[in-house]
């Protein structure tokens, strides 16, 4: 099955479309455009993900439309090879990492998809205004992104006062924590 998911590049960006924006449904003409791929490619990456039952169809407006099956067996651990995969070229993780000394970074509510209080938390002293920045005109997202940034001393007392907040963030397995300098496992 691995085999068939990651042999094409347009397949890679359909994985990366649908399981970033799995409640999203598309056409195939929608598609093209979107992707830039040519329609040919499309319609056949779109029947090898509906093979393995990644994607599901539906008709309406006498226009077939596909959309992510949540229920798909590695669906949550395709989402985070796509998430990580994303982080590590230089997207998300390494830009924030530019605004300043992170020591911890922790992706959620958006980046995975999940609802959440929350969607970035950021142990480590950095520069707002350039991260609001990143946020605001590099990371495309449909709702503004929440994100709490903490010192490392507040950080740390509160992991050693069992916070809520904390520990509700860095238990939840859906979470990604794309940089980790504190050696806390997790």
């Amino acid at each position: 099955m691995l085999k068939n998911l990651f042999t094409s590049e347009t397949r890679v960006k359909l994985l990366e479309l649908f399981l970033l924006h799995p409640e999203e449904e598309y056409f195939i003409r929608e598609l093209t455009r979107k992707l830039d791929e040519q329609i040919n490619s499309i319609r056949r990456e779109l029947d090898n993900l509906k093979k393995i039952g990644l994607l599901k169809s539906k008709s309406k407006n006498r226009k077939k439309y596909y959309i992510a099956d949540k229920n798909f067996i590695f669906f949550a651990e395709l989402k985070n090879i796509i998430v990580k995969s994303m982080s590590d070229n230089d997207t998300i993780t390494k830009k924030i990492a530019h605004c300043g000394a992170v020591d911890l970074l922790v992706l959620s509510g958006i980046f995975v998809d999940k609802p959440s209080s929350i969607d970035l938390l950021i142990v480590g002293d950095l520069d707002k205004d350039k991260l609001s920045e990143i946020l605001n005109n590099e990371i495309d997202t449909r709702k503004p992104v929440k994100f709490s940034i903490l010192p490392k001393e507040e950080f740390l007392y509160r992991l050693k006062c069992k916070d809520k907040f904390i520990k509700e963030i860095l238990t939840d397995q859906t979470n990604i924590i794309a940089i980790n300098n504190l050696g806390i496992n997790i």
